[in-house]
């Protein structure tokens, strides 16, 4: 009967033994969720907090890695307009240039070209704009050590909560083993079980608050950042579109402008240079007054 009973108590121990094993590789990689209530409705409270905060602060860690991506395309969009913006400026002046005859055209594309490179100076500012204000303040606080640092105590204090599940399971064994056999031995290791028990609990007080205290100035510091930094942006971007659109405005009029003084221009007569030959010179003469006159 004692061989069976050794038999059973070492088959529970390696069973338990193999859900501890299970249980930290599959906690290994963040927070453990679990209704079980381990020490008292206190500690489940603080356990339901830090669940929260893990999952809130890796949610807005998410979403800065969002904005960020969007950013780094924003600013790549902005270099491939600048460079597109560029060569079109350099053709546009070409043309002006060597086109002096076509007059409105090239005209009109000499301003076109003159201002493109403002427009593309605006482009510029924006994507440092983006850089310095936004991409690198949440680059920095994605990857920073308070954010690390404040998830690595919530995963410490998951897996001494689930060694102090386990631990309460061996003590209600243990003393199951005491109640059916009170032998000395069986209490000594009651005894012991207990005292592991009353440390895991001191040492997740300790470690809870600490991990709940650390991630919610976490989650408070990414809320701040990442509302400074979406209101950021949207003034960049306005800033950016307004001065744009006075640049567009002033292309637009400054061109309509001289097609229409091209326009209202009175035309300008040219005389012959070599009157006809059989013309008396007295006739040429009243002739060259007369074109002067009508001019």
């Amino acid at each position: 009967m004692d061989a069976l009973r050794k038999q059973a108590s070492k088959l529970r121990e390696q069973v338990a033994k193999q859900q501890q094993a299970v249980i930290k590789q599959f906690s290994a990689t963040g927070y453990e969720s679990s209704d079980v209530m381990v020490i008292d409705e206190m500690e489940m409270q603080l356990h339901h907090q830090l669940d929260k905060l893990y999952k809130s602060t890796r949610e807005k860690r998410d979403f800065q890695k969002e904005i960020v991506k969007a950013a780094e395309t924003f600013t790549a969009i902005g270099y491939k307009h600048i460079e597109a913006g560029t060569k079109l400026s350099e053709d546009c002046c070409k043309y002006g240039v060597e086109n002096p005859n076509d007059e409105v055209l090239a005209k009109a594309a000499s301003i076109y070209g003159d201002a493109r490179k403002h427009a593309e100076k605006e482009v510029e500012d924006l994507n440092k704009l983006f850089f310095s204000q936004v991409l690198e303040p949440l680059r920095a606080m994605v990857a920073g050590s308070p954010l690390e640092d404040a998830r690595h105590l919530a995963q410490r204090y998951s897996k001494m909560r689930q060694e102090a599940e386990i631990q309460a399971t061996e003590v209600s064994r243990r003393q199951a083993r005491v109640r059916e056999a009170p032998i000395p031995e069986n209490v000594a290791k009651l005894h012991a079980a207990e005292t592991k028990m009353q440390e895991l609990k001191a040492n997740m007080t300790v470690l809870g608050k600490e991990a709940a205290a650390a991630l919610a100035a976490v989650e408070s510091q990414q809320e701040r950042l990442t509302f400074q930094r979406l209101v950021a942006m949207v003034e960049a971007e306005k800033l950016y579109h307004e001065r744009v659109a006075v640049i567009l405005g002033n292309i637009e009029a400054e061109i309509v402008s001289e097609k229409q003084r091209k326009e209202a221009a009175p035309p300008v007569a040219t005389l012959p240079v070599n009157p006809p030959s059989h013309v008396p010179e007295k006739t040429k003469y009243f002739l060259a007054e007369k074109l002067l006159r009508e001019s």
